[in-house]
């Protein structure tokens, strides 16, 4: 089968490889198509991934062709989305309920094969029936959106709150549209992308700009995202966050990446700051979500790519260009 391989850091072609094989627990699942993501970049410029060559392709969605002597759950011709997190459930974090901290976490696309191909293999655990309104081909949507559920979760977001997010890219404009339905006051959106930020406001951000000096709101804001993993995005955002408030980075930065914080405005204003890493219980409800018309998939990607220009969607994904982007096998 035809696949793209990261074959070393900063290369990535497509190449043929082997046909999957289910163990008894798991299916093969025929790829409609996988969405790029930050992490493929990270792994191409050798972060995350513990080991190259690697089949990249976190989040993807497909129908079922095949499945394992011990699976019941689900039939050929199922159509499915998958999440990609395989956690060992054995470690401290696994036992206390942080699976996606696990001492042994790896993901489908990062430590084995993964969706950017036209086959895949996953556990039946981590495939979650489409309803039949739901394009298979828009479903890969539902990973990256279970991604920025985890964030609320994290968030424990109050009615009323005033948010600032920084980033109008996928990410982004799903918690965007998350915190509307969690009873935002106001939402605003920094990007120094025009044509993003032209985006934000097709989905109704409250004000948008490309720099948050140029919003109102002198006393900040009661939560602040970050989207983008940009250091100077992450350094002006900490100092946005209202007394009370909380900073969440949710944004993947690099390794290398560093800011300064200031620790008495931290303690005398009360003033949080958190993390949200991946999916956590989290996957299901935003497959729910999905089927309810929670994202506009034809707002959200904004290219569908055959698998073949695998290497060329990642340079687009990496110039910024477009919102998501998919592959078609």
């Amino acid at each position: 089968m035809k696949a793209a391989v990261i074959e070393s850091v900063g290369r990535a072609v497509v190449a043929e490889v082997p046909d999957p094989t289910p163990g008894p627990r798991e299916v093969v699942v025929e790829v409609a198509a996988c969405g790029l993501c930050g992490t493929d970049l990270h792994i191409l410029q050798g972060e995350f991934a513990p080991k190259l060559p690697i089949v990249p392709g976190h989040e993807f969605a497909g129908e079922v062709v095949g499945v394992g002597t011990q699976v019941t759950e689900v039939s050929v011709g199922d159509r499915v989305a998958v999440d990609p997190s395989l956690y060992c459930y054995e470690c401290r974090y696994c036992r206390t309920g942080h699976n996606n901290l696990c001492e042994r976490w790896a993901a489908i696309g990062v430590t084995t094969a993964g969706g950017a191909a036209q086959y895949a293999v996953a556990p039946v655990a981590n495939c979650v029936k489409l309803p039949e309104h739901v394009r298979t081909q828009d479903a890969a949507l539902v990973e990256p959106l279970s991604c920025a559920v985890r964030g609320y979760d994290v968030l424990n977001s109050r009615l009323g709150a005033h948010v600032l997010i920084y980033g109008s890219g996928t990410m982004g404009l799903m918690m965007l549209e998350l915190a509307k339905r969690t009873g935002a006051a106001s939402v605003d959106i920094v990007d120094l992308n025009p044509q993003r930020l032209a985006t934000a406001q097709q989905l109704g951000v409250s004000a948008s700009a490309a720099a948050a000096d140029e919003l109102e709101r002198p006393q900040g804001w009661d939560v602040v995202v970050d989207a983008t993993g940009n250091a100077a995005a992450i350094q002006d955002g900490l100092g946005r966050v209202a007394k009370a408030g909380t900073f969440l980075q949710f944004g993947v930065a690099d390794y290398a990446t560093r800011v300064t914080i200031d620790p008495y405005r931290i303690y005398n204003q009360e003033i949080t700051i958190t993390g949200s890493m991946a999916v956590l219980h989290s996957f299901e409800r935003a497959a729910e979500l999905f089927a309810t018309g929670v994202l506009d998939p034809s707002v959200f990607i904004s290219d569908r790519l055959p698998l073949t220009s695998y290497p060329q969607a990642l340079e687009q994904f990496a110039s910024g260009v477009g919102r998501k982007i998919v592959v078609v096998p």
